[in-house]
């Protein structure tokens, strides 16, 4: 059984979350026309990297942001997924969320690995916990953008069984063949679908590469974007993990007694 993805590569209206929450909804609404059952959205897609303004324009886990999502995930009934500019307690943190077709939050994921080229450590905080959580009856991991330069933090969220990673980015148009062979690399050695999100379009010190791409685990390329924008789709069966990995069994083999 298939479950059929939608990843809207938006561009992003700088520090203007009104906005984008405007476009993002006006997507949301085409992707759930054409049938979707999750839809995954770009890193900070309310904010872009509007950094120095956080202080006034993020926002808490229970702010209009999660409104909106939890009022889309239920009329449409559809999970949607993404990142937002996250504040709690004067502290800043680019966080992913997800809601569940009843408009639950299934997971607040706060990026762990900041990027300086960005200058996120100058105004964000990192998280400390991992982005593991339930699509359905499909266990899946939320990363944001840098994170996938990690390797061994995608395997600790892959040691549950995790069957799907769900990336979400503001990956520069330079880099942007990083972007495809990071995430096809991230797929093969983990034995798991990635679905990632780029967005596109610039600011006022990048341009992104947008690229979104869906990854089966064995490195084959389902579905991707170009340098516009778009809504990519694709179909996405979560049950062939289980075949593939017991095909060739890394998960077995891991030698845990010469590393961790």
């Amino acid at each position: 059984m298939t479950t059929k993805i939608a990843m809207i590569q938006m561009d992003i209206v700088f520090g203007d979350p009104e906005e984008n929450r405007k476009l993002a909804q006006e997507k949301i609404k085409e992707a759930a026309a054409q049938g979707s059952e999750v839809i995954l959205l770009p890193e900070l897609w309310t904010t872009g990297y509007d950094l120095s303004r956080f202080d006034e324009i993020a926002e808490t886990l229970e702010g209009p942001t999660h409104e909106l999502l939890m009022t889309l995930s239920r009329e449409y009934k559809i999970t949607i997924a993404g990142s937002i500019a996250e504040e709690e307690n004067g502290k800043y943190y680019n966080t992913f969320v997800a809601y569940d077709a009843e408009g639950n939050r299934l997971i607040n994921y706060r990026k762990a690995h900041l990027f300086r080229l960005m200058n996120e450590e100058k105004f964000l905080e990192s998280g400390n916990q991992k982005g593991n959580f339930q699509l359905g009856d499909v266990p899946v991991a939320g990363v944001i953008c840098y994170d996938i330069r990690f390797p061994e933090w995608m395997r600790t969220h892959m040691l549950n069984g995790s069957r799907g990673l769900l990336v979400v980015a503001e990956w520069p148009k330079p880099r942007v063949e990083h972007w495809r062979n990071l995430l096809i690399s991230r797929a093969i050695e983990n034995q798991c679908f990635v679905i990632a999100c780029n967005r596109v379009g610039a600011d006022q010190n990048n341009e992104f590469g947008g690229h979104s791409i869906v990854v089966d685990p064995w490195g084959n390329i389902i579905a991707e974007g170009g340098l516009g924008e778009e809504i990519v789709y694709a179909d996405v069966d979560f049950t062939a993990v289980e075949a593939i990995r017991e095909q060739i069994p890394i998960f077995q083999d891991r030698r845990t007694d010469l590393y961790e």
